[in-house]
């Protein structure tokens, strides 16, 4: 069975900094694209970056260019997403997800492994 479980969310200040973690299992994980995603009250669910299968190549939206990071330790199937000089924007539900396949998309749609979600509240 498919699992993702993320943690690590939570409430920070402006400029602050957390560490998101989601945890895989019941699949082939260092083989697919994994990818975080965020959704806010209101809004539709957004790509925040994704991360290859090897961790070689990773594409972020320009919203979070320079202030996050994602990575990935295929060998505890664990994906990461170090977030940086965090902005009220910033603030959503996020998620991890998986492509189910090697191809990393921009298409939400073609991601067919989601978690539940962890919250991040930053406040000014």
């Amino acid at each position: 069975q498919v699992q993702l479980v993320e943690s690590g969310g939570g409430s920070v200040q402006a400029g602050g900094s957390l560490r998101l973690t989601c945890a895989a299992r019941g699949f082939s994980y260092g083989l697919f694209c994994m990818a975080w995603f965020r959704q806010a009250p209101g809004k539709e669910r957004e790509k925040v970056a994704h991360i290859s299968p090897s961790g070689v190549r990773s594409e972020y939206d320009d919203s979070v260019k320079g202030r996050f990071s994602i990575s990935r330790d295929n060998s505890e199937s664990v994906l990461y997403l170090e977030m940086n000089n965090l902005k009220q924007e910033d603030t959503a539900m996020y998620y991890c997800a998986s492509a189910g396949g090697a191809t990393c998309y921009t298409d939400l749609g073609r991601y067919v492994y989601w978690g539940q979600g962890t919250q991040v509240t930053v406040s000014s």
